[in-house]
């Protein structure tokens, strides 16, 4: 794993993107105290059965999806 400077990363993207389709993790520190603030990792390895957060509505409602429904992350972002 790679940690790197915001604008450091910004002149260096497409190397950077050549790391991470290489297998390799590269997170991104932003300002004076080089808080991490993302991390670039490899579309293979973003955890699948993980489920979704329903953000503020956490704690105040629940959804619940047929077993036959299916949509992909590019269908549901209208990608």
């Amino acid at each position: 794993m790679q940690t790197i400077q915001v604008g450091e990363f910004k002149a260096r993207f497409s190397e950077m993107i050549d790391s991470v389709r290489a297998g390799e993790t590269i997170v991104v520190a932003y300002g004076r105290n080089q808080e991490k603030v993302a991390a670039l990792i490899p579309y293979d390895q973003l955890p699948a059965s993980q489920p979704r957060q329903l953000g503020v509505l956490a704690g105040k409602a629940t959804v619940a999806f047929g077993d036959d429904f299916a949509m992909t992350d590019e269908e549901l972002l209208g990608a």
